[in-house]
């Protein structure tokens, strides 16, 4: 089963539509969007500045400012590895080179089969178990390359049952 609907710009419409009414829009918009279809098309960008009279420029500019938004699908896993002081303390450097290593990825990209995609996180409040990670929103504790191997095939079983 497929965590986001596939990209339509008449859903997006909608989407935009029903977000339209708030103060500052376009935050809430991008984040409706991509919790939609898991990221915001290039296609959304003249929907949402016709919506909200805004330049494409301005809305491009907020989708590239914030980390968060993605201009592309992400894979079937997100893994969030914390890069913060606390997890770096605890070696986190090191094994994030063998994660991105084992995965053939690097920081917001996506293995090549489309299994994960990596992206850095500063603190994601784990301090004391570094290092940290989040898969699929899912924390991981003391994480190791290992964990994470483990961690990843769990979701993979959780995904086909």
């Amino acid at each position: 089963m497929a965590r986001h609907e596939p990209w339509s710009a008449e859903r997006a419409s909608g989407i935009i539509a029903e977000h339209t009414h708030l103060e500052g829009a376009t935050l809430p918009i991008l984040h409706a969007l991509q919790a939609t279809f898991g990221y915001v098309d290039g296609g959304a960008v003249p929907l949402i500045a016709d919506a909200l009279n805004l330049s494409r420029a301005e809305v491009h500019g907020c989708i590239t400012f914030y980390h968060d938004f993605r201009a592309h699908p992400a894979g079937r896993h997100e893994v969030k590895l914390c890069r913060a002081e606390a997890c770096q303390a605890m070696g986190s450097d090191t094994i994030h080179r063998e994660i991105l290593g084992r995965l053939g990825c690097g920081w917001h990209e996506t293995t090549a089969d489309g299994s994960a995609t990596v992206e850095p996180v500063y603190c994601l409040g784990l301090c004391a178990n570094g290092p940290a990670a989040l898969i699929d929103g899912e924390p991981v504790a003391h994480l190791t390359a290992d964990s994470l191997d483990e961690a990843l095939a769990e979701t993979k079983r959780e995904t086909r049952q």
